[in-house]
């Protein structure tokens, strides 16, 4: 029996405008190996935002349509259009990962009937989700649907941060910003596998948070001292991999040149090519988009890339993988726990004012949507 369903989707037409609304469509019976899952709970994270809002300009934000299908509209600078071409006038369902209870299945994997189970695999802001068997993590009996929605994009980062710094032969890891939700399980995870972390972060207050989790290494950017106590925390970890999350900006750069300060210290004789130590910065975000800025004092031995979760699991090892979604269930509501700071309705999504705060990608500002 097909089954109704209400769907965020967002499009941006080729006129310039980004459109946001409440679809209806139509969800089929499961067939082998599927499931269909009553989404109750699906995170806001800055990945989701790239695609919901991202390319607006917010300032343009209104609601049109109706109470109970509203929709959000903005424009969209004609200097960002051509990197869209690609999405033009798509209606592109959006959330990356959810939880909820499996109401249907195929008959391969009809067990699953009842079951909570984490999903991820896009289209988590809706009703219900038909997905593939494969894309689910069955939760615990007594898991709720807010501690299952957050399992896949935060926690599996933050262990792939871990498994890229072994596969790489690094042994130390510099992150930044470092007082996220992905952060502090990043600082958990370190601590309990007794890998080396420099955290940076932007205030006092965030640096307390961290070291209340046990982090020793926190060093604040809005210090005057920041690149001594960044260069002093590298030295100390032996840190030569980096994970920045904020992308535009000199961050990146400023990482890179500590580390070949703290390598050239060690260095027998000097080289006009800079020191031999491998410097690795992964920028894994864009929570800055302005350029992404390098101020070349880190020699030649070095290199700039992305890094994203879903081509990290596309290369790595399986084995790897189901080590890592199997800890992910173990620490669920220890080391893995998310913690929100507002809940919203499909409908409340697309008010103006909640998605200019949940927009703002504030540190310590989760938002859950709970359909």
């Amino acid at each position: 029996m097909a089954q109704d369903n209400r769907e965020i989707r967002s499009t941006v037409t080729e006129d310039g405008t980004l459109r946001v609304e409440l679809a209806t469509t139509t969800l089929q019976d499961p067939a082998a190996g599927e499931l269909l899952v009553r989404i109750e709970a699906a995170p806001i994270n800055p990945s989701d935002l790239g695609l919901l809002l991202g390319p607006a300009d917010m300032s343009t934000l209104k609601a049109e349509g109706t109470p109970d299908a509203p929709v959000l509209t903005a424009s969209v600078p004609s200097q960002v259009l051509p990197a869209l071409r690609a999405r033009l006038g798509q209606s592109m369902p959006v959330g990356n990962e959810g939880a909820g209870t499996v109401i249907a299945a195929g008959p391969d994997v009809e067990h699953l009937v009842g079951k909570r189970v984490a999903m991820i695999g896009g289209g988590m802001y809706s009703e219900y989700r038909l997905i593939a068997a494969e894309s689910c993590l069955v939760l615990p009996d007594d898991a709720s649907a807010a501690e299952g929605a957050s399992l896949f994009v935060n926690p599996l980062t933050a262990l792939g941060f871990v498994e890229t710094m072994r596969a790489e032969g690094h042994s130390a890891i510099v992150h930044a910003p470092a007082a996220s939700n992905l952060g502090q399980m990043l600082v958990k995870i370190c601590q309990a596998d007794g890998v080396g972390l420099v955290n940076i972060v932007r205030s006092e207050a965030q640096a307390e948070v961290l070291r209340g989790l046990g982090a020793t290494h926190v060093v604040n950017s809005s210090a005057e001292s920041f690149r001594k106590d960044l260069e002093a925390a590298i030295e100390a970890t032996g840190a030569t991999l980096a994970f920045d999350a904020i992308g535009g900006g000199e961050m990146t750069s400023i990482i890179l040149n500590a580390m070949e300060a703290v390598a050239s210290r060690k260095a027998d004789s000097y080289s006009r090519y800079g020191s031999d130590t491998m410097k690795q910065a992964y920028i894994y975000g864009s929570l800055s988009t302005e350029p992404t800025i390098l101020k070349r004092g880190f020699g030649l031995t070095w290199s700039v890339g992305g890094w994203l979760l879903f081509n990290f699991l596309r290369r790595t090892d399986p084995a790897i993988a189901q080590r890592m979604r199997e800890r992910v269930v173990a620490e669920m509501t220890t080391t893995f726990a998310s913690h929100y700071t507002a809940t919203v309705s499909l409908t409340e999504a697309l008010d103006p004012e909640t998605a200019a705060a949940y927009q703002k990608k504030a540190t310590g500002e989760k938002y859950l949507i709970v359909p």
